[in-house]
C-alpha cells in the first residue's frame, strides 16, 4: 500500500469530487450506493489509506463506537456484538469492544478508554444501575444508548426486551406442565434482568392461586455453566418439581449438574433457560428457553446511536422494547 496517493487522487480515477471521496470515508450512507461501490473499489486500487489520527484531531472524534457488555463469553452478547458490527461496518465505522465481566471498576476502565480514543458514541450493557459514569461521557459530547437495559429518563436511547413478561412466560410454562415447587436459579441480585426475571416468576405463581413467597430462589455470583453446576449440587437435597434459570449458560450448567447426579429431566425436574442461545437446542436433553432477539437488540441500539451521532440536531430519543418468546423443547413438561 502506498501512504502518499491522494483523496484527490481517488476522485479523478473515480470520476467524483474529493468531496464525493471525503463523504465515501466519513459519511457513507450519504453517498448513493453505486458510486460508493465505485469509489470503495479505486480505494481498493490505489491502496489509498487516511491519516486516522489526522482526521480524529480535525473533527474531535474518531469514526469508532464503543460496545461494553456484561460477559462477552455468553453467546447472548456475541450474538448483540454481531448486529452491532454488522451495522456499523455497513456504516463505514469501527467497533472497540469493552467487556465488564460485571464489575462496576472495569466497565469504568472500559469507558475512560473509549473516551480516550475518542469514539463517537457508546454502546453499553451497565453493570449496575448507577448513571453518574454514563452521564460523565454525555457530558463529553459523547452518544450513549443502552442495551438489554431500559432508560430511566426520556431524553435516553434504550433498547431492552421485557424480562418481567420473560419470566412469567417462563415460571407459568413450569406451573402448566404440573410443577408446584419451583426453584429459580440467577446471578447477583445488582443485575436487573434477574431481578425483573424473578419478578415475572413471582407473577406467575401469584396468577395461579400460589403464594409467592414459595419460589426458591438461588442467587449465583455469576451466570456460567459452572455457577449452573454448582446449583444443582445445592438442589439436589430437596429437588423441586422445576428450575427456571435466569439463563441459558446456568440452565445447561444444572442440566449437566443433573443428569451426571442420575436425575431425569423432566421427569423428575423440568427446566428453562432464558436467552435460547444455540447450545440450546443442541444439549442433551434440548433445552425450553425464552427467547430474546439478540442480533436484533445489537442493530437496533447502533441505529439509534448512530443517528444521534450524524444528525444530532433532528435525532428523537426512543426507548424500544421488545417481547421475548417462550421455546418448549425436551427438558420441560
Amino acid at each position: 500500500m502506498s501512504e502518499t496517493v491522494s483523496i484527490k487522487e481517488v476522485a479523478a480515477r473515480a470520476g467524483v469530487s474529493p468531496g464525493t471521496v471525503s463523504n465515501v470515508l466519513n459519511r457513507p450512507e450519504k453517498v448513493a450506493g453505486a458510486t460508493r461501490s465505485r469509489v470503495e473499489q479505486v480505494i481498493r486500487e490505489l491502496g489509498f489509506v487516511r491519516h486516522g489520527s489526522a482526521s480524529t484531531l480535525r473533527a474531535g472524534h474518531s469514526r469508532t463506537i464503543g460496545l461494553s457488555v456484561i460477559d462477552i463469553g455468553n453467546p447472548f452478547f456475541t450474538d448483540v456484538a454481531a448486529g452491532v458490527e454488522d451495522l456499523a461496518s455497513d456504516r463505514g465505522y469501527a467497533v472497540i469492544l469493552g467487556n465488564s465481566a460485571g464489575s462496576r471498576s472495569k466497565e469504568e476502565r472500559n469507558l475512560l478508554v473509549f473516551a480516550e480514543q475518542r469514539v463517537r458514541g457508546v454502546l453499553i450493557t451497565p453493570s449496575d444501575d448507577d448513571p453518574h459514569r454514563l452521564e460523565r461521557l454525555r457530558a463529553r459530547g459523547i452518544a450513549v444508548v443502552l442495551v438489554d437495559h431500559p432508560a430511566d429518563r426520556a431524553d435516553q436511547c434504550a433498547v431492552s426486551v421485557n424480562d418481567v413478561t420473560g419470566g412469567t412466560m417462563a415460571a407459568a410454562h413450569l406451573l402448566e406442565g404440573g410443577a408446584e415447587r419451583l426453584a429459580y436459579v440467577a446471578g447477583p441480585a445488582t443485575m436487573r434482568q434477574c431481578r425483573e426475571r424473578r419478578i415475572g416468576a413471582e407473577r406467575a405463581l401469584a396468577a395461579a392461586g400460589l403464594d409467592p413467597a414459595r419460589l426458591r430462589v438461588l442467587e449465583m455470583t455469576a451466570m456460567t455453566a459452572k455457577a449452573g453446576q454448582q446449583a444443582a449440587e445445592l438442589l439436589l437435597a430437596d429437588l423441586p418439581d422445576a428450575v427456571f434459570c435466569a439463563n441459558d449458560l446456568l440452565a445447561l450448567g444444572l442440566l449437566r449438574g443433573l443428569l451426571q447426579a442420575g436425575v431425569r429431566v423432566p421427569e423428575q425436574v423440568s427446566l428453562i433457560g432464558y436467552d435460547d442461545i444455540d447450545f440450546a437446542s443442541a444439549s442433551t436433553v434440548s433445552l425450553s428457553s425464552v427467547r430474546q432477539p439478540t442480533y436484533q437488540l445489537g442493530r437496533v441500539a447502533t441505529e439509534l446511536l448512530l443517528d444521534e451521532c450524524d444528525n444530532p440536531d433532528t435525532h428523537a430519543h426512543q426507548q424500544i422494547m421488545f417481547q421475548p418468546e417462550l421455546v418448549v423443547r425436551e427438558s420441560s413438561r
